[in-house]
């Protein structure tokens, strides 16, 4: 059944509805993480949950969550997703626009890269997931 151009209008303008509230092109960062895999390959479910549990508590403690109200906080979104399609060294996270890729994300790695990366802009270099380089030994 295809839906008629009048819900997919009423859809679209939900959406948009969503994004306004959501914080819109008042967010400036995203991390996406890794958590509660359903195949559980690259971290064992407990500690993907955990991550995930940290993340929101700590980015809302601090005022990073949701849109930037203000130069002291908001600016960032976070999503829990079920697979990033790098299924070793989890729980694994990757921060937007910027495309820095993390492993490890326990909460004390968390911590790290909301305190260096999120807030100052520095992605943490210790606990980056870099690209193999082919053809070299």
């Amino acid at each position: 059944m295809t839906a008629s151009p009048l819900d997919v209008a009423t859809d679209i303008a939900r959406a948009s509805e969503a994004l306004a509230k959501a914080g819109g092109d008042a967010i400036e960062r995203h991390i996406f993480i890794c958590a509660e895999p359903q195949k559980g390959e690259c971290c064992a479910p407990a500690q993907g949950a955990a991550s995930w549990k940290y993340l929101k508590k700590r980015l809302k403690q601090l005022g990073l969550d949701g849109p930037r109200r203000s130069e002291g906080g908001g600016g960032v979104a976070r999503t829990k997703a079920d697979c990033l399609r790098i299924c070793f060294a989890g729980p694994v996270a990757v921060v937007w626009p910027d495309g820095v890729w993390y492993h490890s994300c326990t909460e004390e790695v968390l911590e790290q890269i909301i305190q260096q990366h999120l807030i100052g802009g520095t992605p943490v270099e210790e606990f980056r997931l870099r690209p193999a380089v082919r053809g070299q030994d």
